[in-house]
């Protein structure tokens, strides 16, 4: 007899996440804070009312898709061309200072030995510290009404570069967990996803472009634009060897600059995500958490890795800032923009498992971290972002020329 618990399963994970998430909101963080919450509720480290299952499971894998391709649908290409090398060198910096950090990190703890596989899950680490979600930095700078001045355009652009760099780097790290791989294979096989992307790329987009010509943003355009990132997301994985979350988040990439149709596909793809896929990804994440493997030792881990985790965004952006000839205050609020890591540190961590880089012991450290730097960010932003007397403008400090 077929069972239908699993209707009651999403209806649980709905209602929790819908009400952790609005409590998140009420306390200005961003609501996948307590959908994680809620999933962590659920799962074995509280109630245990929800366990992993094959319909959860693919359904989460949905979901993570769903996301990317928004995610690229959002990438602001004009953003990237304004803030050009400023935001390029804050990124790089900011990938590279939390990927050296996290690899020490994960080494100093765990490694016995530096086998390839130790390596690996070492690298690993740094790369889900590289990732960046700007989501509770542009509400704190809304806010203050900062965000369309140097600063917030700064970040946006180098967040943007960020999340970029990090897929990659899922991707090129991915090749290598078969034991047996050839790493003359691997930068061929990366590097024809990358040829076959600009070629299918240039196709999609002038089919989408004369598409929206001919019948407009028809709801059948949402259904092929969909369509395309499920097809690109299986031929990355099967053909590539590469992560489908990044064949999801170049489809966005592709269609993201036809203004109507990414509008209209973004908010179709959005209202699914919000209904149902993103709530059962981020508490599928809370639910495989178990917290009760957090010893002393992990503990102190996760502090260690937090205090990685803010201090390289700080050091790495703020120093890239510095390099581009910002001020030091403005180069100090760059760094601490880029700290918050959510939604893409969660998804690549998730790949991670998946993948076997990431140890199902170490993964609730990473929520840890996740879920603090999300806490600390608009904190810190308050106090770095308070003007001090040299940067109010009043009639002794306007300075007049002929």
């Amino acid at each position: 007899m077929e069972s239908y618990e699993f209707l009651l399963i999403i209806a649980i994970i709905l209602l929790s996440t819908k009400t952790f998430g609005v409590l998140s909101s009420h306390v200005h963080m961003p609501q996948v804070v307590g959908a994680l919450m809620a999933g962590i509720i659920l799962g074995p480290s509280c109630l245990g009312v929800v366990k992993e299952t094959d319909f959860l499971l693919k359904t989460s894998e949905l979901g993570v898709i769903i996301l990317m391709f928004i995610a690229g649908l959002d990438t602001d290409i004009k953003e990237l061309k304004e803030t050009g090398l400023t935001s390029l060198v804050v990124a790089v910096l900011g990938v590279i200072f939390p990927l050296i950090g996290g690899f020490a990190a994960y080494m100093a703890f765990f490694a016995d030995s530096f086998d390839k596989i130790t390596v690996l899950k070492g690298v690993f680490i740094g790369v889900v510290l590289t990732a960046t979600s700007v989501s509770i930095t542009v509400e704190t700078l809304m806010e203050m009404k900062k965000l369309n001045g140097k600063v917030g355009t700064v970040i946006l652009g180098a967040a943007i570069i960020d999340d970029i760099l990090g897929i990659v780097s899922l991707s090129f790290l991915s090749g290598f967990t078969d034991v047996n791989a050839n790493p003359y294979m691997i930068f061929t096989k990366i590097g024809g996803f990358f040829v076959f992307m600009v070629v299918v790329g240039f196709a999609i987009h002038y089919i989408f472009r004369k598409m929206e010509d001919a019948v407009g943003t028809k709801r059948r355009v949402a259904i092929y634009g969909f369509a395309f990132c499920l097809i690109l997301s299986y031929i990355s994985e099967k053909f590539f060897g590469i992560a489908d979350i990044t064949g999801a988040y170049f489809a966005g990439i592709i269609l993201c600059n036809i203004a109507k149709t990414r509008q209209y596909i973004a908010k179709k793809m959005t209202v699914s995500a919000y209904l149902l896929f993103s709530p059962i990804f981020f508490a599928g994440i809370g639910i495989k958490t178990d917290l009760h493997g957090l010893n002393s030792r992990f503990m102190l881990f996760a502090l260690v890795l937090l205090i990685i985790a803010v201090t390289t965004k700080i050091l790495g952006c703020g120093l890239g800032a510095k390099l581009c000839g910002i001020s030091t205050l403005d180069s100090l609020r760059i760094g601490v923009g880029m700290v918050s890591r959510c939604e893409v540190a969660l998804i690549v961590a998730e790949k991670g498992m998946q993948a076997g880089l990431i140890d199902r012991a170490v993964s609730p450290a990473i929520v840890l971290v996740v879920i603090m730097t999300t806490l600390f960010t608009p904190v810190m932003l308050s106090f770095v972002m308070k003007e001090n007397e040299s940067e109010k403008v009043t009639p002794n400090n306007i300075k007049y020329t002929n």
